[in-house]
């Protein structure tokens, strides 16, 4: 029986040159196909109300609704009943001698318990007792929906005319808010409305390399590069979770949002770019705090994964940058 002779040299190599070709292809369907075509946003029947300090149901209203605070934070939290504490006092200290200081500014803090499988809601209802639950506001999701869904879900109950994200573990010093209240100030005119305001940690690089192990700094700087590769060039630091939003932004941009887990801030970036609303980067004052949800490598490859296919999917069309109700 005679043996296949082997591919010519040229033929070889054109098999070769294909074969990322074919791999690319291969990629791009799967993201294509895999790929719900709409935002999903499902609220359940006991998300459509929270507990006010009383312990009664009352219901949550809606960001299509007219702005009636000036700012309201939305802190998402997952088993934060550690440090979800350290964050409310530096928060609420701050916004109570604001307001006593400027009685026009009015303020709410929506914590959204994420599925927290400990006590992080009985520890976020005592300062909605303590403050009223006109100023704190408990939202309690069924199921964990990661990072930015739970954002999300406070940003739609959210009554301010500018929302933040800020992070239950307190890392950001929370005045620093009028760091990127400046930021967020130079922006105008705002087009439609419409502007974000980026904390960052990018001023603190050099030394957070320092007391990283090369194996977590060589994750890091692969991540920032696929950032700046397949998504977001001019936002150093996307992950810095104390982001200022403008109401119409915040509504625009959630309302089109797919990726609920890590690499959200990432996509709300490429959408707010995508509809031209301008971008401050403000640097702020950071403390790692531990207890930290993210697992090194395993949350870092999947953040990878969602960047190429948050890529992928608005390159072939599967998903489109369509903004909606979200009543």
């Amino acid at each position: 029986m005679a043996l296949p002779l082997p591919l010519p040299l040229p033929a070889a190599a054109a098999v070769l040159a294909a074969l990322p070709v074919l791999l690319f292809g291969l990629i791009c369907m799967i993201a294509h196909v895999t790929a719900r075509k709409i935002p999903t946003f499902h609220r359940h029947e006991e998300e459509k109300f929270f507990l006010n300090a009383e312990g009664r149901k009352e219901s949550v209203p809606s960001i299509d609704d007219p702005a009636t605070r000036e700012l309201s934070v939305v802190v998402p939290s997952y088993n934060e009943e550690d440090r979800l504490p350290l964050m409310m006092d530096e928060a609420l200290d701050y916004l109570e001698k604001r307001q006593k200081q400027d009685p026009s500014f009015t303020y709410e803090v929506i914590v959204v318990n994420d599925g927290s499988k400990d006590q992080t809601t009985k520890v976020a209802m005592k300062y909605c007792e303590k403050y009223g639950s006109d100023k704190v506001r408990v939202l309690s999701l069924v199921k964990n929906r990661g990072k930015g869904g739970a954002v999300r879900m406070g940003v739609f109950i959210s009554r301010g005319k500018k929302i933040l994200m800020a992070d239950a573990d307190g890392a950001t010093k929370f005045a620093d808010i009028e760091k990127v209240e400046e930021g967020l100030e130079n922006l105008q005119p705002w087009p439609n409305q419409m502007a974000i305001s980026c904390g960052s940690r990018a001023h603190l690089e050099k030394d957070s390399i320092a007391k990283r192990s090369y194996f977590r700094t060589l994750l890091m700087y692969g991540f920032h590069f696929l950032v700046w590769f397949l998504c977001v060039k001019e936002i150093r630091d996307t992950q810095c979770g104390f982001k200022l939003l403008t109401r119409k932004a915040a509504s625009e941009t959630f309302s089109a949002l797919h990726i609920e887990r890590w690499a959200f801030d990432v996509e709300l970036l490429y959408i707010a770019q995508h509809l031209r609303i301008p971008i401050a980067e403000v640097a702020v004052n950071w403390t790692e705090i531990e207890g930290s949800k993210l697992v090194p490598f395993w949350s870092w490859l999947q953040m990878g994964r969602d960047l190429l296919f948050i890529r992928l999917r608005y390159m072939t069309g599967a998903w489109q940058i369509e903004t909606r109700k979200c009543n």
